[in-house]
């Protein structure tokens, strides 16, 4: 290549020498830039171990357990472990991020083993697992297998024939539990069946997987057929696809009903928050994307209020219905603890 490069230079020169341009108007070449430095490569000993890491300029990287790593030297050094920088009883940090110099880069870099070592301009020695850095490196998150979500309508919910879980087993058993969990993972709906139809037990349910949220709702909500509340929600006449608490900071979702008036945007703007809630509506409303069902005293259903909006169709007669919000961190959490990767 850089005999190309000098043959190109030369082509250049006798170009400008013909149209009379003279010797001085041009500097002598980089000789740098034609013949960059070769790149050192470091590899461990062992065969088995097949590690290899380079120093760059700006960054570090790193070849192992097949997957190729990129560090920033300032995240190399803000996220050391050691006892002056790094708390491992209470896994917080010790050391002030913003003292690290931006432009910090290692003074001498050694692995030993499967440990990597970092000597910094102040002498202060930062070390890593190999599997470590894998585990938190960007490119080995981008790897990580997460517990899969399903994009689902009424078909294949249907035809997948989710199972639901028995009271008994779900309160007892962290089988049941960790069951109950995938299914709602993977749909953003699913069901407990067998529950004795009070205000207790499902109370006690909900306490199984997650603190119960305090709203203005109070902790459990209960409620019939009762205009005077004020509230759709609490009368006999049909609810669209909604999801609840929009009015929250932290809201749940999108409610169609609870909108407040549209005054904070310029007319241009409102317009096309119309055209996007007109084709938001008309495809929520498809019927192949509508999944009914009939609840029954003991049949507990679980809504995931980021992905599944839920609704009813008006009804006559009297109806009793109980339950409550759950916080989502403790949902997944309770997930976490059970082995799924939520």
């Amino acid at each position: 290549m850089w005999c190309h490069r000098l043959s190109h230079l030369q082509s250049r020169l006798q170009n400008l020498l013909r149209r009379g341009v003279p010797c001085w108007a041009f500097q002598q070449p980089n000789f740098k830039s034609l013949f960059p430095l070769a790149i050192h490569w470091h590899h461990t000993a062992s065969e088995s171990l097949k590690c290899a890491w380079q120093q760059h300029e700006d960054h570090f990287e790193l070849h192992y357990a097949s997957t190729v790593m990129r560090f920033d030297y300032v995240w190399l050094r803000d996220h050391c472990r050691s006892a002056s920088c790094y708390n491992s009883k209470t896994h917080q940090r010790s050391l002030d991020t913003a003292s690290v110099d931006l432009c910090i880069k290692p003074k001498t870099i050694r692995l030993d083993e499967t440990t990597l070592f970092f000597t910094w301009p102040d002498g202060h020695v930062t070390k890593y697992d190999l599997d470590w850095l894998v585990r938190n490196s960007y490119e080995g998150q981008k790897q990580k297998v997460i517990q899969p979500r399903i994009l689902w309508n009424a078909e294949i919910y249907q035809r997948a024939q989710v199972p639901s879980v028995d009271f008994q087993s779900f309160l007892e058993t962290n089988e049941g539990l960790k069951n109950f969990l995938q299914n709602f993972l993977l749909y953003g709906i699913a069901f407990v069946e067998n529950v004795p139809p009070t205000q207790e037990h499902t109370e006690k349910l909900a306490e199984r997987i997650s603190l119960i949220r305090e709203t203005i709702y109070g902790r459990m909500w209960y409620f019939t057929s009762d205009f005077s509340r004020g509230d759709t929600a609490y009368t006999k006449l049909a609810l669209d696809r909604h999801t609840d608490t929009t009015y929250f900071q932290e809201p749940c979702g999108y409610n169609n009903y609870d909108r407040a008036v549209i005054n904070t945007v310029p007319y241009d703007v409102v317009h096309r928050w119309y055209t996007a809630h007109r084709t938001l509506t008309v495809e929520l409303r498809r019927p192949e994307n509508e999944f009914w069902v009939k609840l029954k005293p003991g049949r507990v259903l679980f809504i995931d209020n980021w992905r599944v909006l839920h609704g009813r169709e008006s009804f006559t007669g009297y109806r009793q219905l109980c339950g409550c919000y759950l916080t989502r961190d403790d949902v997944l959490n309770t997930a976490r603890l059970l082995g799924l990767q939520a």
